[in-house]
């Protein structure tokens, strides 16, 4: 039974603290976007603490293909990676999944929420098939993202959950179906990582939740820099305004949009806007997607996690069920004849239906474009939005860009007025903004550091594979918890119990409630050893008199062999001529006496049988015996300890140095933690032999 000293302090966890505790290794938090780093596109961050590791998103480029759409993978080893949170299931967090859990040597666990699982395996889907890719540029094919889906698990809204000692739950982060904001609690420190998200409520979601405490740090999405949005009715107008124009003019309206999220979101608004319009009933509305009929049937089956709104209406009727809408899985099976409002995807206009469609129709001044969300640098998108004369077609030809192209965000991600405000609800000391351009993010973090410069808060912009490094050090406080909590113990009491590690957690307890609050048990270990010897038995009782307060010798009748006992812990037999046996149960106490009585025999047995009654020893051969066992005890437990040139012991564990003064007791040591620790091994030390003599 091990005897433990607890303090009584719980402190929170101090970022940034100089002290040599704080600067080691393992107190060392890392922050390294391996994409999404001043730059949209492939969210992916890596995160790392007290030998934990989690992943937040993986995602792929939209503007890249192949090897190039990664995060930059080969700057970490997967198989260090305890938990991968992914976010929601759009392609730039979610599509380098099934490569990350395929093809590498990843080996942690993976979660994500249950809708987000479900939308995840139909869009991943899609992008293989639409990817206009080589074969050996393809990244992976079907039956990887079927072999992923048996790996994914799956996690609920505040539900915590621990692996490895990382504790985490999740928040709705508004944005699309499923989307999640993650807290990660590690050794007491609390990270919230945002991935995309939305503080407005709109016509089927609900808005981002505020934590209801602050995390230490918060990684937040920095898409919108310091724009701000329009209101939503003031958008809703625009956008059917620009649609019934063009289509009164006998033009075609192409919407770019993801095959899920937005899309949803515009469906309603244009099925209502058709519904109140008798005289628009003739126009048909598309939703061309070859996944749309099942992203619907995802989307119904999901109401329960939507708005108040959606909830009442589906009481009554599905919202989701399109009363002006129609699927339409390929431009083969499109009768382009008349005015129409196809709503395409992929939202980038790099591929798939929206690229068919746009090349068809860029050319007639009639048509529109409406570009309903954010765009990622390097795609036609983007590119169309600057309204350029001519445009590259998918066949390689150059054609006029006479259609109008309007631009009108319905981008479910925060503007800078909701990002200043849920920032200053949490105020978290460190702020690390990602997925935003380094343009606009450098403009948000400007606006930010204004905002927070009454405080103490921190802001980083890391780029790619640039890391984040922040200190945090906090005292270790154990719980006594069955036998030992009935009883309140006195001020400066020593707790005596058994210490259990889980994670970051301590717990002190009796033995006998080992198996009742853990999953371990208690075993005694007895300690046999034969030490040669071949002098008298006598000396060895001797010297250990001269040394322990208890040393019996029990009958030989009783004992068979000359025997000695110490302290009624470790027995010394003299079992033969030439050697003498030790046995003890072990146990810390034990154990240092049985290692300095071996250091003595040993000892005895280089000095050669002289002895030396204890009136003609002097004091300093009195002092040297005492240093020899305390160094032996010392070295039993701390492993390096020797004696330095001052006379004092120096110990050394890890990168901490300490000096013991056997004279005085005194310890130097700048951690704290390990000066106490050696304060009372000394203290036992003193409790098992002789007061050390003072010259």
């Amino acid at each position: 039974m091990a005897s433990v000293v607890t303090g009584a302090q719980n402190k929170r966890p101090n970022p940034n603290s100089t002290s040599a505790a704080a600067t080691r290794e393992g107190d060392q938090l890392v922050i390294t976007p391996l994409g999404a780093g001043n730059e949209v596109g492939r969210s992916c961050v890596y995160m790392s603490y007290k030998g934990k590791t989690v992943l937040f998103d993986c995602g792929i480029h939209p503007a890249y293909s192949g090897v190039a759409a990664l995060p930059y993978f080969d700057e970490i080893d997967p198989s260090t990676i305890d938990v991968l949170l992914i976010t929601h299931f759009h392609l730039d967090h979610a599509a380098s999944l099934p490569y990350f859990l395929e093809k590498t040597n990843f080996r942690g666990r993976v979660f994500m929420t249950h809708s987000t699982k479900a939308i995840y395996r139909l869009l991943l889907s899609d992008y293989v098939k639409v990817s206009k890719v080589s074969v050996e540029d393809m990244l992976y094919d079907e039956n990887d993202i079927v072999r992923s889906m048996d790996k994914i698990e799956v996690i609920d809204f505040h539900q915590t959950l621990e692996v490895n000692g990382i504790r985490f739950w999740c928040y709705t982060a508004g944005h699309v179906l499923g989307a999640a904001m993650f807290m990660v609690d590690i050794a007491g420190v609390r990270v919230l990582y945002t991935g995309d998200y939305s503080r407005e409520e709109d016509r089927h979601l609900r808005a981002a939740e505020v934590p209801q405490f602050t995390p230490d740090i918060c990684i937040i999405e920095s898409t919108y820099g310091v724009q701000l949005h329009q209101p939503r009715l003031v958008r809703e107008k625009r956008f059917t305004d620009v649609i019934h124009s063009t289509i009164s003019q006998g033009g075609r309206v192409l919407i770019p949009a993801f095959a899920l999220g937005r899309a949803q979101e515009l469906l309603l608004i244009l099925d209502e806007y058709w519904e109140n319009h008798p005289e628009l009933h003739n126009i048909p509305i598309y939703y061309a997607s070859p996944l749309a009929k099942r992203c619907m049937a995802v989307y119904q089956t999901y109401i329960n996690a939507m708005n108040d709104r959606i909830r009442t209406q589906f009481a009554n009727s599905n919202p989701f069920d399109f009363k002006h809408i129609s699927p339409l899985k390929s431009i083969e099976n499109f009768d382009d004849v008349g005015p129409s409002v196809v709503m395409a995807s992929p939202s980038g206009l790099q591929s798939g239906l929206s690229r068919q469609l746009f090349d068809k129709w860029c050319a007639d001044k009639k048509n529109a474009c409406v570009i309903p969300g954010y765009v990622v640098e390097g795609t036609l998108a983007k590119t169309i939005i600057n309204e350029p004369k001519e445009v590259t077609l998918m066949n390689g030809l150059v054609a006029p860009l006479n259609m109008q192209v309007h631009y009108i965000s319905f981008s479910a991600h925060a503007d800078c007025a909701q990002t200043c405000g849920f920032l200053k609800e949490l105020m978290p000391p460190h702020i690390v903004l990602v997925h935003g351009e380094a343009n606009e993010m450098g403009r948000l973090k400007q606006k930010l550091v204004s905002q927070f410069a009454d405080s103490n808060t921190k802001l980083y912009t890391p780029k790619n594979c640039q890391s984040v490094t922040m200190h945090f050090s906090s005292e270790k406080m154990a719980k006594v918890i069955g036998k030992l909590a009935e009883k309140v113990p006195e001020t400066g009491e020593a707790v005596s119990g058994l210490l259990v590690k889980k994670g970051f957690t301590y717990q002190i307890m009796a033995p006998d409630d080992l198996r009742v609050f853990s999953q371990l048990s208690t075993a005694n270990v007895t300690q046999r050893i034969t030490v040669p010897y071949t002098g008298a038995f006598e000396v060895i009782k001797y010297r250990l008199k001269q040394i322990y307060e208890c040393v019996e010798s029990p009958p030989v009748e009783e004992t068979e062999v000359p025997t000695l006992i110490v302290h009624e812990r470790v027995t010394i037999r003299h079992e033969s001529d030439t050697y003498v046996v030790m046995q003890w149960s072990a146990d810390p106490i034990s154990d240092m006496v049985s290692d300095s009585v071996v250091a003595m025999i040993l000892n005895i047995g280089r000095e050669g049988p002289k002895v030396i009654p204890i009136e003609e020893k002097t004091q300093e051969e009195m002092e040297r015996m005492a240093r020899k066992v305390v160094h032996s005890l010392m070295v039993s437990l701390f492993g390096d300890a020797k004696f330095g040139e001052d006379g004092r012991v120096v110990i050394t564990v890890d990168a901490d140095v300490a000096r013991l003064d056997i004279k005085s007791g005194e310890v130097e040591c700048e951690n704290q933690g390990l000066r106490e620790r050696i304060k009372t091994a000394f203290g036992r030390m003193q409790g098992a032999i002789r007061p050390i003599p003072k010259p």
